[in-house]
């Protein structure tokens, strides 16, 4: 399920930013706060989809996000994760079986 409203919900919501807008190195330590997010897609949707050009969001870097946008400039990055969240969901398990 898709989450509108995931700022609030965020793992990275009571960090300064400044955690979150670093360079080098760095930003693999601000991509782990991301590892576990539970709004990680909802967050990088957001960034591919806005052009975000500066920091981490939704676990990946400003070169790793642009590399993608090159890859498919017109995609609705929403839609195109949303669609592999719900191909990669879990099947859930009859009770009983």
């Amino acid at each position: 399920m898709w989450v509108e409203d995931w700022a609030p919900r965020a793992a990275c919501k009571g960090e300064t930013p400044d955690k979150l807008f670093v360079r080098g190195a760095e930003q693999n330590k601000a991509k782990v706060l991301c590892q576990a997010c539970p709004v990680r897609t909802e967050c990088l949707a957001e960034a591919l989809d806005n052009q975000i050009e500066w920091g981490v969001w939704g676990g990946m870097t400003e070169r790793e996000r642009r590399a993608l946008l090159r890859r498919r400039p017109d995609a609705s990055w929403r839609a195109v994760l949303e669609k592999a969240r719900t191909a990669h969901a879990p099947v859930p398990v009859a009770a009983g079986v």
